[in-house]
């Protein structure tokens, strides 16, 4: 066994709001209903989280960078996150780079991609493609977004510009998944929360590893090892274990990245407990497996640009 990490970390998955803007409508119910998605109940949540939440949150755990995933900002106002990012105190690390929300489907997508693209920030675009049978669960406005050819337009559009594109979506979406990887060879994608385990019986479970395993074969394609709590509730290590070992078998460590998902995986587990499941599995690793994991794929995929001499550590 190799010594439990203690070097930097970058962590490549984390939102920021704040609710007084009025633009998360995700994050606020309609009067009298609570919504509970396929994670639970949003309630908890439901607060203002800034960078000053971010790094209570993540005290101790020396993370020397983050990436901000785009938080289900509005898409009646585009643009407007990035630049509220932009806005922000950013001298801790935190949202050093962002993945801004575009709808591909938009007449304007390719107009919205390049003016993203055009802040310095900007180094990846996330249009959420996770569709459930349940509408509750479900964060995709259609079933069939990656098919679509209006879609796939926008996606090359970002693709030229050479921005990363984040993919969230359930296992039973991971062969339509394949093609889509597969049709777009100049594409970085990044898979998202392991691709979404959220079906926990044994055929469920059995879907999520082989789709994944077959996701494995394409090198244009990274996972995110994150907010694994999100659809394991009653969590324990032994229970985390296999899915973090099944994501690192499928892509490696130099294509796989740890990554927190918080405030949202913060509904099951705390910052320090998500890492410390992530340094115990990791330990089996070597020195420079276990950098790749918490540090160089993130610092590699979001181009963060952080000198690893700078930041040497085990």
């Amino acid at each position: 066994m190799t010594a439990v990490y203690g070097g930097p970390i970058i962590d490549p998955h984390h939102h920021l709001w704040d609710l007084s803007l009025g633009r998360h409508p995700w994050l606020r119910p309609p009067e009298g209903e609570e919504r509970e998605m396929v994670f639970g109940s949003l309630a908890p949540i439901r607060r203002n989280y800034g960078v000053a939440g971010y790094l209570a949150d993540a005290v101790g755990q020396n993370i020397v960078a983050t990436v901000h995933v785009e938080a289900g900002w509005s898409s009646e106002h585009p643009l407007e996150e990035s630049r509220w990012l932009e806005s922000l105190d950013r001298t801790s690390g935190v949202a050093r780079r962002i993945v801004a929300r575009v709808p591909l489907d938009r007449p304007d997508a390719a107009a919205l991609i390049e003016a993203e693209a055009a802040n310095r920030l900007v180094v990846g675009i996330r249009d959420i493609v996770s569709w459930h049978p349940e509408p509750a669960k479900s964060f995709a406005r259609s079933k069939d977004l990656m098919g679509d050819p209006q879609w796939r337009n926008g996606l090359r559009a970002a693709t030229r510009l050479g921005l990363v594109f984040d993919l969230m979506l359930f296992p039973w979406q991971m062969a339509e998944a394949l093609r889509l990887v597969t049709d777009f060879p100049d594409t970085l994608f990044v898979l998202n929360h392991c691709g979404s385990p959220a079906d926990r019986s044994p055929e469920g479970m059995a879907l999520w590893r082989q789709g994944l395993k077959a996701l494995g074969r394409a090198d244009n394609l990274l996972v995110k090892i994150s907010d694994l709590v999100a659809y394991d509730n009653h969590w324990s290590l032994d229970s985390l274990r296999p899915v973090i070992e099944h994501c690192i078998a499928c892509f490696g460590p130099r294509r796989a990245m740890f990554a927190s998902d918080f405030p949202v995986a913060g509904l099951h587990a705390n910052f320090a407990e998500v890492y410390d499941a992530f340094r115990i599995v990791a330990a089996e690793l070597s020195a420079s497996e276990q950098r790749d994991l918490f540090f160089a794929t993130a610092n590699r995929a979001y181009r963060l640009g952080l000198d690893n001499a700078a930041t040497s550590g085990t």
